[in-house]
């Protein structure tokens, strides 16, 4: 199921319920604070230009959920946007962040992983995405959910030389950029010179 817009508002007891069961285990840590200001996020985000959440439901409740949005041409610099660009360069961010779908949250309760859940979500969630260009990010540290993105067939993007900070940006499975996922390799013959190094 989708929600558009501030639709998703009248879910929003529920969402940070999900949110708070998820995260607030290992990897993530969130203390009740982080997980209060998801919900006031939530308020603004669903104002963006694109907004959409993805919903897994049961007899239960809410299983899981996915928020997205469509990435602004002006790249935001909070969060973990600065991290982002630092990585990509301008270049690389025009090309296959700006103007597409960027998954904020996917959240899946402990108990409704290992069943395809969070696959579906991020299927639902990206099957209108502009030109099928979606991306996300998520830390280095959360090992399992790294492997669960390359698993799902996301395409990591390869921070420039020098650059790697503590996330990683992966582009989803159809996005027609993902042959620029990994930077081209200076070619050998025509690299400038290394400099020269003083003898200690």
């Amino acid at each position: 199921m989708i929600c558009y817009g501030q639709a998703v508002l009248d879910l929003a007891d529920e969402l940070v319920d999900a949110y708070a069961d998820t995260f607030s285990a290992p990897p993530w840590n969130e203390d009740a604070e982080t997980i209060r200001q998801f919900a006031v996020r939530l308020q603004s985000d669903s104002r963006r230009r694109g907004f959409r959440t993805a919903l897994a439901q049961s007899a239960t409740g809410i299983d899981g959920f996915a928020t997205g949005w469509l990435t602004p041409a002006t790249f935001p610099k909070d969060r973990g946007y600065a991290q982002v660009a630092a990585q990509l360069g301008p270049a690389r961010v025009r090309e296959l962040l700006t103007g597409a779908l960027e998954i904020d949250e996917l959240a899946v309760r402990p108990y409704a992983r290992g069943h395809g859940t969070g696959r579906t979500l991020l299927t639902e969630i990206t099957a209108d995405a502009p030109d099928r260009r979606a991306w996300l990010l998520t830390s280095r540290l959360a090992t399992d959910t790294v492997a669960t993105y390359r698993r799902l067939g996301w395409h990591e993007v390869t921070a420039r030389p020098g650059t790697q900070t503590g996330v990683i940006v992966f582009l989803s499975p159809d996005h027609p950029g993902a042959e620029r996922a990994t930077p081209t390799a200076p070619n050998p013959s025509t690299a400038p010179n290394p400099p020269h190094h003083a003898p200690a």
